[in-house]
């Protein structure tokens, strides 16, 4: 093979006993792949691709004992590192990485559902992060038990190239450790500003009563039976906000004023929300709350829907953590075909195109 993806792979420990390697890890890896590159959601449906596929796949793979069985695929990746797995992940994401100069790098939170096992009130969270120019995922963390996001994101952050970028996060990021974390990265942020930060978002709301915005940003949308209307405006003065001074960077405010007009119902909808950031330009700040929920459409939509992830049932070890790794993976991919259809339609020309999935996996 050429360098692509799978050479990552080469110095990662394998977790077997050598009694027990009837199969080769690079092997596993490959079909594994290949296969939810083709559709496969299942261990069962990895070990069927890989039977359908076994005489293209011999010109390619050593293939010592044949097709793994579906348990053999199950063993291997609930006993995997997760956090050398992540590792490989993040390697081959900055291989692959355009500058990140202007960047709007959106951080989320993601829960597995399948992943409950009955009895446990735990059930697997994986915080993400989505860069809009790049079109990629450029890493994952698994919320550890007993834990949450708070704690994740510093550690996500830490993983990832942001020097030029502006980082959006949701109300739970909003933390000045967080903060300080971005900007020492070089980076600028828009953070949310919910009932969490109850002082901060009192000192806003009192600012926008009291002083006139510096900048202001209009936009309308019309699509999906409706009319929105967005308001962006910002003010530079913090002099009302005393809280200001525990925020690393901070130079604005921000309220946004949302509303719909609904064109076949006589329905109206309104929302303010509140963010603070290092940006003072209202036209940019408005553009990255705007881009933030790029994570949620391109991303936890596209794995739910297309991946059908929300319905994983895989429980056992690491296998929940290494799989989703397998499907944002496979994601990066796709997103990055030229081809011009959706991600369900490229997932099914992979599986009937030997060649496009040679392509996708750059061998």
């Amino acid at each position: 093979m050429n360098k692509s993806f799978l050479s990552y792979f080469s110095g990662m420990k394998d977790p077997r006993v050598d009694r027990t390697k009837r199969h080769l890890l690079n092997d596993i890896m490959f079909i594994t792949i290949a296969a939810v590159l083709s559709g496969a959601e299942t261990w069962n449906t990895i070990e069927e691709y890989g039977k359908s596929k076994k005489e293209w796949l011999k010109g390619i793979l050593e293939l010592p004992e044949g097709i793994p069985s579906h348990d053999t695929f199950g063993r291997v990746f609930a006993a995997l590192d997760p956090d050398k797995f992540e590792d490989i992940f993040i390697k081959w994401i900055r291989s692959i990485q355009d500058n990140s100069e202007g960047e709007i790098v959106s951080i989320d939170g993601k829960t597995l559902r399948g992943s409950k096992i009955r009895g446990c009130k735990y059930v697997t969270h994986i915080v993400s992060a989505w860069a809009d120019k790049n079109n990629l995922i450029l890493g994952q963390i698994k919320v550890e038990e007993k834990s949450n996001e708070i704690t994740a994101i510093p550690k996500l952050l830490d993983m990832l190239l942001l020097k030029g970028a502006t980082v959006t996060i949701d109300a739970m990021g909003t933390q000045t450790k967080i903060a300080r974390k971005i900007v020492s990265k070089g980076a600028d942020y828009i953070l949310a500003v919910k009932g969490n930060q109850g002082e901060l978002l009192d000192d806003i709301k009192d600012s926008f009563k009291m002083l006139k915005p510096n900048d202001i940003s209009d936009d309308i949308d019309f699509g999906h039976g409706r009319i929105e209307t967005r308001d962006c405006r910002v003010i530079t003065d913090l002099s009302l906000v005393p809280s200001a001074i525990k925020w690393k960077g901070i130079k604005s405010i921000i309220e946004v004023e949302r509303k719909r007009d609904f064109k076949n119902i006589d329905k109206k909808e309104q929302e303010v929300s509140y963010y603070i950031s290092t940006h003072i330009q209202a036209k940019t700040i408005a553009n990255g709350i705007r881009k933030h929920w790029g994570i949620e459409n391109k991303v936890h939509w596209v794995l739910d829907v297309a991946f059908n992830e929300d319905h994983s049932r895989k429980r056992t070890g690491n296998a929940a953590k290494n799989f989703t790794n397998i499907n944002r993976i496979a994601l990066n991919m796709l997103r990055r075909s030229e081809k011009k259809v959706s991600i369900v339609n490229k997932r099914f020309a992979a599986g009937w195109d030997n060649n496009y999935l040679l392509s996708l996996l750059k061998i």
